[in-house]
């Protein structure tokens, strides 16, 4: 848990550049109308105040004449609190999604960035489920800030409104101890301010241990939703090898946690509402016990006592803001620790990969159209080098196996796509050439088929001839009758299947730089061979660096990379 003043500065820092935006006066006119709004809420609960006194005193007097004024009074104030209360919603829910636009959209986009996504998992920290964080994290941290900042302003304006009343119906009592008296002015907003500030402290000790319980808990049910996502994303690896038997108790493990933290939560909760329902009892008797011997022995009228009473309840009400409103901000503040722990580790990689060019590869373009490796060393995370002093220079049209060690060779890849900057040396690559990496599982979003095969083009990209003929090059016409279908394309088709699109998806951006690992494992060795020749002839000036563990299509390269 962060220290409150640090923590405040950096959820500032994070999200309130907002009002500073691109739509900064749209927004600025937003927050102006929300405030209005609420200034006229305030001045609603004066006018009902108001009201209420010369009620009472209409039906103390027993006057039909005051009681009919009193009628079409309270009609007014009806339809103006519809009004003021409709347009206020609607104006704070428009503020709660541009800002929740805003941050997602700036997250998103440190995010998802230049590999970014990858290469944050590498950072040490409290960023877990980033796509939670993302969602669910940012919508309560912004709307649960646009309604607690406003509760605190309408409970701030109420304090002062009803203040004033208060002070003005308690008048000056006096305290007659015997041998002298003592005037006291506007007791009852002493007693208020003492009745409420005594309460909030002791509910605001009651519900400390709500925050970190509230914390525990979105960490958990983060942690449990991931490990489903998970399970379901790899759904058929798991029922192959019949790993039920190890889901089942994971999943009882993680619910476990949420079980535990859902304890204390309601441990934490039972106290605030054993406290809260005796301080709501006593807030509505109080007022007019302490007002009614005023009115008994004729000092005030019934409608002075019942606006005394009121104005007591919204003067405490108003005191009462952080006790009635502890469970929200213990999620509020939950929420935002989780976002400030991704938008940290973010920060973290930016300056890790901002460090001295001694400590990491550098990647630059040529003139040409060479890739090339200068004293190259790629080391792991722990600092052990794994690739030293690699001098290699790969020209267009050229095919070169990376032989050896295949973890290794992952990594040579990553580096060359900059995913991978610890190390040493420096990297060339060909200048506004397309770098076309082809992993073991081609990624095909959720979507048409067609979508799925152009991607990362426009699913117009592509003339339907064009994909016609890929389609019948990679072996896979059976699937064309499919292309304007939706599905989940990692699930519904066979890994072979999946690696015979990514052919297709090659074949279709004609790229002049193709890097595959283990793109056609899932084929057998005839006819991974068999692919790799019509690559050759269908991008016959092609560099290809290839990973791969068939040694037939070794005859295919013209020479070797040794990776140990």
């Amino acid at each position: 848990m962060q220290n409150s003043n640090r923590f405040f500065i950096q959820f500032i820092r994070l999200a309130g550049p907002f009002w500073q935006s691109e739509n900064k006066a749209t927004i600025r006119s937003i927050s102006f109308a929300l405030l209005a709004l609420t200034l006229a809420q305030i001045a609603i609960s004066v006018l009902i105040n108001e009201w209420s006194a010369n009620l009472f005193d209409a039906l103390e007097q027993r006057s039909m004449s005051r009681l009919w004024i009193q009628i079409f009074l309270i009609l007014l104030i009806f339809i103006a609190n519809i009004g003021i209360t409709a347009t206020h919603l609607n104006v704070k829910r428009r503020l709660q999604l541009e800002w929740r636009g805003w941050l997602t959209d700036k997250l998103i986009g440190q995010w998802m960035r230049d590999g970014r996504h990858y290469l944050v998992t590498h950072i040490a920290g409290q960023h877990d489920n980033p796509d939670g964080r993302i969602a669910e994290d940012i919508r309560i941290a912004t709307e649960y800030a646009i309604d607690l900042l406003h509760t605190l302003l309408f409970c701030i304006l109420l304090l002062v409104s009803f203040t004033q009343i208060l002070w003005s119906l308690s008048g000056t009592i006096t305290l007659d101890l015997g041998w002298f008296s003592i005037p006291f002015h506007g007791h009852l907003v002493w007693l208020a301010l003492i009745f409420a500030t005594s309460a909030s402290m002791l509910g605001w000790w009651i519900g400390r241990p709500l925050t970190k319980a509230t914390d525990h808990r979105q960490t958990y049910e983060a942690n449990f939703r991931f490990a489903l996502v998970k399970a379901r994303e790899n759904s058929q690896a798991i029922a192959l090898i019949h790993g039920e038997r190890h889901e089942n108790p994971h999943f009882h493990h993680l619910f476990g946690g949420i079980v535990e933290a859902w304890n204390q939560q309601t441990k934490a909760w039972a106290q605030i509402i054993m406290f809260s329902s005796g301080y709501s009892v006593l807030s509505m008797a109080f007022p007019i016990l302490v007002s009614a011997p005023r009115y008994i022995l004729g000092s005030i009228s019934l409608g002075a006592l019942m606006q005394s009473a009121q104005a007591f309840q919204q003067l405490v009400s108003a005191l009462s803001w952080p006790v009635d409103n502890m469970g929200k901000v213990a999620e509020w503040r939950a929420s935002v620790e989780r976002i400030l722990g991704l938008s940290k580790a973010l920060e973290d990689l930016e300056r890790e990969i901002a460090k001295p060019a001694a400590h990491r590869i550098q990647i630059s373009k040529n003139a040409g159209t060479v890739l090339r490796f200068e004293n190259l060393c790629i080391s792991r995370l722990d600092g052990i080098v794994c690739v030293s002093s690699l001098n290699a220079e790969i020209r267009a049209g050229e095919w070169v196996l990376i032989d050896g060690n295949a973890f290794t060779g992952n990594k040579l890849f990553k580096a060359i796509a900059g995913l991978w900057p610890w190390g040493e040396g420096r990297i060339e690559l060909p200048d506004d050439e397309l770098m076309f990496f082809m992993p073991p599982h081609p990624y095909l979003p959720t979507d048409t088929l067609r979508t799925a095969v152009c991607y990362p083009s426009e699913r117009t990209a592509f003339a339907q001839d064009a994909l016609e003929a890929a389609f019948a090059l990679a072996g896979v016409t059976e699937l064309l009758d499919q292309l304007e279908q939706t599905g989940d394309w990692e699930k519904i088709l066979e890994r072979e299947q999946q690696q015979r699109l990514g052919l297709v998806r090659l074949l279709l951006q004609k790229p002049k730089w193709i890097l595959m690992q283990e793109a056609f494992a899932a084929l057998d060795p005839a006819d991974e061979l068999d692919v790799m020749k019509i690559i050759h002839n269908a991008l016959p000036n092609a560099a290809v660096l290839t990973i791969s563990r068939q040694p037939g299509v070794k005859a295919l390269h013209q020479r070797t990379i040794l990776m140990c």
